[in-house]
């Protein structure tokens, strides 16, 4: 099981998650993605509050949703339309083999796996959990992009309103050492002037390992985008979006 950073367990940044990480293009493409395909089980691996697992859950389909934290989860099962999604608390080794059409890791799930035993482990259940000829989708930020340079204070505070009352929140990047960038994220509960910060590390794996690990797990890169709007990838590309499948 992966180490879970603060604000996945702790209640009240748990309740901030979908204020700061509001629907956007990325969903979009998923979505599109999943009708495309016409994908009848959907499985999303790191679903945590289940904001886009729920809108997959439409029209008879089975959506699977997984996230080790059952702070996220808890918040995921009270939602509107969370009755349509199976809910299932764990990593990937909780997947099981369902055989199911589509595997989804959205919010840049793929980069907290710092260890490659780690990322090869999950990619291997990933493959077991799809059919033959399932696809797997998610997106990984370009490292040659390096857009955590814009993570500073100056570039990414923000405040906002809250169930905690005004909050100030930012972003600095503490180190980068080989692909692992280590950053603090800063939470002002402004009404106490309460400060938290929470540690987290990423891993920004290129192009190149990426691919290797698909091929070497048994999936086919199908697509790379560089964008969600679906632009080849290029090496100034800030994400690489990828759909694999399974032989």
């Amino acid at each position: 099981m992966l180490k879970l950073d603060k604000h996945y367990v702790e209640p009240r940044l748990v309740d901030l998650y979908d204020i700061e990480n509001p629907r956007g293009a990325d969903t979009d493409f998923y979505v599109q993605l999943a009708a495309e395909l016409d994908a009848r089980h959907i499985l999303d691996l790191g679903c945590g509050t289940g904001l886009f697992t729920r809108e997959l859950a439409i029209n008879g389909r089975q959506v699977v949703g997984i996230d080790p934290a059952s702070a996220m989860l808890a918040v995921a099962r009270r939602q509107p339309g969370a009755e349509r999604v199976q809910w299932i608390e764990g990593d990937s080794k909780a997947l099981g083999t369902p055989g199911a059409d589509l595997l989804i890791m959205t919010s840049h799930v793929a980069q907290v796996f710092l260890d490659d035993a780690a990322w090869d482990a999950t990619l291997r259940d990933i493959y077991n959990a799809l059919c033959p000829g399932g696809r797997l989708a998610f997106e990984s930020r370009n490292p040659d992009y390096q857009g955590w340079k814009q993570w500073t204070r100056e570039d990414s505070f923000v405040r906002y309103p809250s169930p905690h009352g005004i909050m100030e929140t930012w972003v600095e990047v503490v180190s980068e050492d080989d692909g692992r960038i280590r950053f603090e994220g800063h939470n002002v509960f402004t009404a106490t002037g309460e400060k938290m910060i929470v540690n987290s590390e990423l891993r920004f794996r290129s192009q190149t390992e990426i691919t290797d690990s698909l091929h070497n797990a048994g999936f086919a890169i199908e697509q790379l985008y560089g964008d969600w709007n679906r632009a080849p990838f290029l090496s100034t590309s800030p994400e690489m979006i990828f759909i694999a499948q399974r032989d």
